[in-house]
């Protein structure tokens, strides 16, 4: 909140609380006296309460000066008494004489009673003070978690576009170096996972359309390496529009299974299904594990989509990893 929406609200409380005792103490009709009682006394309540709240915690408190803290404080209370029966002695009639036979008021009642008003304000100030320190804190708290967790995730993720693409240009160059005429295909096919991958890929979110179109593109560069020899069965249900997911957190799975898999086997293809159920998703990759495809230098992306994972869906996924004697399963149920 800005400091005029700041200074327009305090003012109208201000305001509204005075006349509200304003109304009640003159039992719904304009009287003077109360006027002068209210207002006046008011307006000196109000600025013990600002000239604590605005000047002494911020410049003894924050800098933790509690000894001058606690001593100016001390001489406010003090002072705001002494203006208060200068002022009462003003308005004798009013403040200082009670009853039917005017009594008056000694100087030490009344001023014990006007510093333990003006230690109420104080409370109240100091009471605001903490609260609004605490919101603050809190919003700094919140800024700084997210800006931590918009920087791992971009971290994250510019990890993944070297990682494919190293892969990718590993599958082109065994298409070149057999002189295959499905390159060009192969390239092109790239050129477009790229610009999704630079172009549509940039926030947090994308269309899970787009997403399982960048997926089935995928597939089909991976299938061109095996000429006409890659087996792979993709079925996709449901309704994919309307629904966003966390962009490239599919392709890890797929791609470990083109890895470490065997995808030339007729009886034991890649089996990739892809299941949208209201704002549920369900995703299952199921490939043979392969003795010859071992990845010297390790992988980072299983790890990796499973800190995204936990990063942006935490406790809206359940991952499950079977590393079983001849098979390789990922299940991944998603709520979108």
């Amino acid at each position: 909140m800005d400091k005029t929406k700041q200074i327009f609200l305090h003012v109208s409380i201000w305001i509204s609380i005075l006349l509200f005792f304003i109304y009640l103490g003159s039992n719904g009709k304009f009287n003077y006296s109360a006027v002068v009682v209210i207002v006046y006394f008011g307006l000196i309540n109000i600025l013990t309460f600002y000239i604590n709240y605005l000047i002494l915690l911020p410049k003894l408190l924050n800098n933790k000066k509690y000894f001058w803290l606690i001593t100016s404080i001390v001489l406010l209370v003090l002072s705001a008494g002494l203006l208060k029966y200068g002022l009462a002695t003003i308005f004798r009639e009013f403040v200082l004489l009670r009853g039917a036979k005017k009594v008056e008021i000694s100087f030490l009642d009344y001023y014990m009673g006007s510093v333990f008003v003006s230690i109420f304000f104080i409370f109240l100030s100091t009471a605001l003070k903490f609260m609004m320190d605490w919101f603050v804190n809190e919003k700094v708290k919140s800024n700084l978690e997210n800006e931590k967790l918009t920087a791992e995730l971009a971290f994250l993720k510019s990890q993944i576009n070297p990682h494919f693409l190293f892969n990718s240009l590993n599958n082109i160059y065994s298409l070149a170096y057999q002189k295959s005429a499905k390159t060009p295909e192969a390239i092109l096919k790239l050129s477009e996972i790229m610009r999704y991958m630079l172009y549509e890929s940039n926030d947090n979110m994308v269309s899970l359309s787009k997403e399982i179109s960048y997926l089935e593109n995928y597939i089909e560069l991976q299938k061109l390496r095996f000429k006409n020899n890659s087996f792979v069965h993709l079925d996709i249900s449901g309704n994919p529009d309307n629904h966003t997911i966390m962009p490239m957190v599919l392709i890890s799975f797929v791609e470990n299974a083109f890895k470490h898999g065997v995808a030339t086997d007729e009886k034991n293809p890649i089996e990739i299904s892809i299941h949208i159920e209201s704002d549920e998703l369900f995703f299952k990759v199921v490939n043979k594990k392969s003795d010859l495809n071992k990845d010297i230098t390790g992988g980072i992306g299983l790890l990796n989509v499973q800190r995204r994972l936990d990063l942006l869906y935490k406790n809206k996924y359940v991952l499950e990893i079977k590393n079983e004697q001849d098979f390789y399963k990922c299940t991944l149920h998603l709520k979108l």
